[in-house]
This record gives structure tokens, C-alpha cells and sequence, in this order.
């Protein structure tokens, strides 16, 4: 896959730069709040090479790429004029009547877009925290040594001082100043405050009472205290001369939130964690495999909805609190579920191509990446996805029974994360995980799905897929599908065509004129025949006669589409000279069809003559004719 190319693509697809409020990434997601969703063209997304699905939620436009996001993410920031994180791009200054997100897509698309960027500190650090674990569990290191305590800290660094990281990270989200987030964060955690709210003395601020509270690895009170700190800045911002803003400003924010933090948001920060970790808590120590069936069925729609981030603080919240966490296993097992619908789907299917894509893809999905298992095999054949559904409901509701728990933040879900459920529960969470995978590997096997046949993943290039190709020499076509697995050589294109060339770009439609399909260029024809540009095989003729599908002896994977919407001609004006299987040389005659009476329909004959497999190329060198004729070199396409 070309990573660059894909950028521009999905740059484009989305609505351009100017479409754009805000860009970030997961693990495997392009993430992005954009000015109008309706600009985006998500149908041609889905179609992209590279893309393996397009959701809209929480307010978010995702673009699912694997694990290849940060490459695609890097090269996206690339092709950008500006700053693509935490900035409003010029276009939403104006942006009044745009329409308001309701209620809980806006509060999940504030939770997921400041959690996400801080998840590589946390993970990193939980990490650490999961290792020491495992070297003091296996006596390889004792708890007084000067090495233990290094490393608790560095493990321990990225949760003490979790509220200045997330206020950081909201202020950010919220377009509000990240320093002086980062400073109402640092207050709250001043060892003056701690020891003074811990003290058990009664504390006054203005005579007004201080509710002692504890601060260190905390979420939402943070989060509160932030997101009205936003309202603050941008009222005292909004009355304050410019000359005085730098003063001004930043003073007046941090003496309102920090004495409203610790007087009030605070303390109700704290009883909205705590009530929401105790109630986790009841519900799976007193409602035995009820609660992992249900949380564990329903993880992955959750994931899908990007619902699971807001599980997120009660997480933190119930290991900074309790000590473990039990949404942690669960979260895990509807992972390895899914790893383990798509094994089932490798041992189902008799598609070759299909086959080596659900191996893949669970193994992936064991490492706790489960977007390509999720969204390449599982919910594409529908049935998968039901099998880890119920995978990850008796996996969890096996952890639920034995009240299986994570000691620590760490990893992603998957065999990575398995440092943070190491304690007392270790040996329950690797049954459990394990009957997560087998359960759904068996039900998917037993369900069974619409298989692909063969015929339909090989048969034509996916580019001539809607051509309905008859194929009546199989054997020539199976050379030239050999041909196509070769590796690939710089090999000249000649025009099929007489006329004038245009970029693809001209093309009225965004399949071609985005590159979606392959890469080349169009002629807008002067005559009404089509001949070979090179030497290979017909590899297939739509019914309607409009596209031709060829390989060269090479393995370069071409298409010759004879105007726009020409289908709906159903073969009008259209007289093929050759069939699915022909073997022929440059300038063979392939077609003659009547460019007057097809423009007299309607129908513009401008005909894009790509490089389908452009993948397996470096790029494409344009012959320099502004007109060509049948035979002249059109373009060279680069090993």
C-alpha cells in the first residue's frame, strides 16, 4: 500500500483540508471532527484500497486503517497546510449553522478525543507497572531494592500525575489554553494542598469549607474543572483589552477554577468516580456470571460505537481507588473473541484468498488490534461477528463467575495487555480468555457464513468487478493470472485510443478522478476504436461492452473505460472485436464504438486507461504527449 497516496485519498475524500476542524489517531483509527460531515464522500472511502471502513460516531468521522495508522496519520499531516491537532480550521470561524451534536455524541467525542492521545503514557507506564509485577511474582526482584523503586516510579509517574497529562490533553480538545490546564491540574496535586486535605483538619477557603479529597490518579474531577475553565477563559478573554489579555486572562482562570475545584467540583468529581466504581463493583461481586455475560457480549458493539471510551475513567478510577478493575478481563476476552471468530473463519472457508486474510487478521486481533478481524472478515460476513459476540459473552460471564481482575493499566487488550491481570485471579483470566477465543472459533464454524466462491476473489481485477466479464478460455486467463503474481518490471503503455490526453483529474467521476480505482491517465477520444496497449491478455470484457480489462505479459493489471456511465448504454453503440481470454499484441483491435451517437445520448466518451494494480509500482511516468494517437507511448509505469 502506498502510504502517501492513501493520505492524499482520504485528504480529499474527506472534504479537503478546509473541511477539517480536527485530526488525531488510535491504534487504528484516523480520527476526525470534521465541519460538515456531509462533505465527505464516505461510499468512495469505503472503496479505497487501504481503508477497511468508515463509522460516524460519537460525532467523529473514523476512517479505519490497522496497523498501519501512524504511517497514514504522519503522511496526512504531511499533505496538510496546517496543524491538524487541537486547531479550527478557517472555514469553521463561520461555522453558526452548523448543526449541534446532541448531548451524549458530544460528551463521548470530548471523552474519546481527550483520552486517545494520552493513551500511549498510560499504557507505556502500566506496561512498567505489569513488568514489575511479573519480576517480583517470579522473585527475580525483591520490593526494597533501589531498582523496585526506580521502576515503581516510572510506572507510577504517568498515573500520580494523571489529572495534569488528561488536562493537558482536554484543555487541548476543548481549544481552550493547555497551559493553564496543566496549571489548575498542578495546584490540585501540590504537595501543600495534599497534605493539607489530609491532615483530617477542617480546611476554609474565603470561609467557604474545603471537602477533603484525593486528587492523584484521578479523572473527572480534572475533567470538569477543565472543561469550565474553558467557559472562564473565553468569557475573560472576550471582555479583556488585548493589551492586558496575557495578564489578565490566565489569572482570573486559575483564582475562579482552582478555589471551585477544590471547593465543589472536586468533591462531586470524587462521589460521581467513586459511586460509579462501587457500582461496577456490586454488579460482579454480587450478580455472579450475569455481568460478564452481558458486558462481555456487548463489548465490541460498544468498540464499535466508540461507547468503550467512556468506560475508560471508571477504569482508572477503580485501580486508583480499589486496587483492580473487572471491565479490564472483559475487555480483553471480547478481543480475544474476535481473534477467535476469525480463526473459525479460517478453518471454514475454502477461499484461498480469504483464507490467508482470517489467519491474519487473528492473529492481529489475539494482539489485541481487533479493527481488520472486526471489520475485514467478521462483520463482513455478518455470522463471525455473531459467533464472537457469543464467544465474549461466556468468557465473560467465566471471569464474571470467578470475579477474574486487572491489577494494572497496561498493553492493549490482547496477549500484550496479559501483565495486567496478573495476581490472584491470573490463572481464571487465562481460562477464561481462552474459552472467549475457542467458544467463538466453534460457533462461527458451526454457524458457517456465505463463503466466497473462488471465482468471485480471482476471477476479474477488482477494478472490473461490476464489468460482469464472460470468460470463455479459463486456460489462457489462468496464465495471465500467473502473469500477475510475477514481479513486476518498468513496462511502456501505448494509447489505445486517438486523442487528446487528460489527467484523470478531468474526469467527472471521483472513481477515477480520485485515483480510487488506479492510476494513468484519460483521453477524450477523436476516433471511435480501441486497440491494445500492450502485449497480453483480454482478462475481461463487460457485458455492455464499455470496459475492457487487460494484463500484460508483465502482470501489469489495466483498465480501458470507455466514458462515463456508459453501462447504462447495456451495450448501445458498442461492438467488441474480441472476447474474455484473447491473447493479444499493442495495437490488436479490441473495439469499435460510435462517439457521436454516445455523446448524443448523453454520455461523455472521455475514457480513463489505468493501472489497476498500481500497488505493486513506484509511479507512473507520463509519455509528455498533450494528443496521442493508437500506438504512441502514453505512459510508463515504474517497478
Amino acid at each position: 500500500m502506498d502510504k502517501t497516496a492513501l493520505s492524499k485519498d482520504i485528504l480529499k475524500l474527506v472534504g479537503g483540508e478546509e473541511n477539517i476542524e480536527q485530526v488525531t489517531h488510535c491504534m487504528t483509527r484516523l480520527r476526525f471532527n470534521l465541519n460538515d460531515n456531509k462533505k465527505a464522500d464516505k461510499a468512495a472511502l469505503q472503496k479505497t484500497d487501504g481503508v477497511m471502513g468508515v463509522m460516524i460516531n460519537g460525532g467523529q468521522f473514523q476512517v479505519i486503517i490497522g496497523n498501519d495508522v501512524p504511517v497514514v496519520y504522519n503522511e496526512l499531516v504531511k499533505n496538510m497546510k496546517g496543524s491538524p491537532e487541537g486547531r479550527v480550521s478557517s472555514s469553521s470561524a463561520d461555522a453558526g449553522d452548523k448543526k449541534k451534536k446532541n448531548v451524549l455524541s458530544s460528551i463521548l467525542d470530548f471523552i474519546s478525543g481527550s483520552f486517545t492521545p494520552i493513551l500511549p503514557a498510560i499504557t507505556g507506564a502500566g506496561m512498567i507497572k505489569g513488568i514489575i509485577a511479573l519480576l517480583v511474582a517470579a522473585g527475580w526482584m525483591g520490593t526494597t531494592s533501589s531498582t523496585y523503586i526506580i521502576l515503581s516510579a516510572i510506572g507510577d509517574g504517568a498515573f500520580y500525575f494523571l489529572p495534569i497529562i488528561l488536562a493537558v490533553s482536554a484543555a487541548r480538545k476543548l481549544g481552550s489554553n493547555m497551559y493553564i490546564a496543566a496549571a489548575i491540574g498542578a495546584a490540585i496535586l501540590h504537595p501543600t494542598i495534599t497534605t493539607l486535605l489530609g491532615a483530617g483538619e477542617p480546611v476554609t477557603f474565603a470561609s467557604l469549607p474545603v471537602v477533603a479529597a484525593t486528587y492523584s490518579s484521578s479523572v473527572i474531577p480534572i475533567i470538569i474543572a477543565v472543561w469550565l475553565a474553558s467557559y472562564v477563559e473565553k468569557a475573560v478573554d472576550k471582555v479583556t483589552h488585548a493589551s492586558l489579555k496575557l495578564i489578565i486572562v490566565p489569572t482570573v482562570t486559575l483564582l475562579v477554577i482552582v478555589p471551585l475545584t477544590l471547593i465543589a467540583v472536586g468533591p462531586i468529581g470524587v462521589i460521581v468516580g467513586n459511586g460509579l466504581t462501587d457500582g461496577i463493583s456490586w454488579l460482579f461481586d454480587n450478580t455472579g456470571l450475569f455481568a460478564g455475560l452481558l458486558l462481555g457480549g456487548t463489548m465490541s458493539l460498544l468498540i464499535i460505537t466508540g461507547m468503550h471510551y467512556a468506560l475508560i475513567p471508571i477504569m482508572i478510577a477503580s485501580i486508583a481507588t480499589l486496587g483492580y478493575d473487572y471491565i479490564i478481563p472483559i475487555m480483553m476476552v471480547a478481543n480475544f473473541a474476535q481473534a477467535g471468530a476469525t480463526f473459525g473463519v479460517f478453518l471454514k472457508t475454502k477461499n484461498s484468498k480469504l483464507k490467508p486474510l482470517a489467519l491474519s487478521t487473528s492473529v492481529t486481533a489475539l494482539m489485541g488490534i481487533t479493527e481488520p478481524a472486526m471489520y475485514g472478515v467478521n462483520m463482513r460476513f455478518k455470522k463471525p461477528f455473531i459467533g464472537a459476540l457469543i464467544g465474549g459473552a461466556v468468557g465473560g460471564a467465566f471471569l464474571s463467575l470467578f470475579k477474574v481482575k486487572a491489577y494494572v493499566i497496561g498493553g492493549l487488550a490482547g496477549l500484550s495487555g496479559i501483565p495486567m491481570v496478573i495476581g490472584a485471579t491470573f490463572v481464571y483470566s487465562l481460562i477464561g480468555f481462552a474459552i472467549g477465543i475457542v467458544v467463538a472459533a466453534v460457533a462461527t464454524y458451526i454457524m458457517g457464513f456465505e463463503d466466497e466462491p473462488e471465482a468471485a476473489a480471482a476471477a476479474v481485477p477488482a477494478a472490473t468487478a461490476d464489468a460482469n466479464a464472460s470468460s470463455s478460455n479459463s486456460a489462457v486467463i489462468a496464465d495471465a493470472l500467473e502473469a500477475e503474481t510475477a514481479p513486476k518490471v518498468t513496462e511502456d503503455i501505448y494509447s489505445p485510443i486517438t486523442g487528446e490526453v487528460k489527467p484523470l483529474s478531468e474526469v467527472n467521476d471521483p472513481a477515477f478522478s480520485e485515483e480510487i480505482m488506479g492510476k494513468g491517465f484519460a483521453i477524450q477520444p477523436s476516433e471511435g476504436r480501441v486497440v491494445s496497449p500492450v502485449n497480453g491478455t483480454v482478462f475481461s470484457l463487460s457485458k455492455s461492452g464499455h470496459a475492457i480489462g487487460l494484463v500484460s505479459d508483465n502482470g501489469a493489471e489495466m483498465l480501458i473505460h470507455i466514458g462515463i456511465d456508459t453501462v447504462k448504454l447495456k451495450g448501445l453503440h458498442f461492438s467488441p472485436k474480441v472476447t474474455a481470454g484473447t491473447k493479444v499484441s499493442v495495437g490488436d483491435l479490441l473495439m469499435e464504438f460510435d462517439r457521436v451517437e454516445i455523446e448524443k445520448a448523453g454520455y461523455s466518451t472521455i475514457t480513463p486507461v489505468i493501472i489497476t494494480n498500481i500497488a505493486e509500482y513506484s509511479s507512473i511516468k507520463p509519455g509528455g504527449r498533450s494528443a496521442v494517437k493508437e500506438q504512441e507511448l502514453l505512459y510508463t509505469v515504474q517497478a
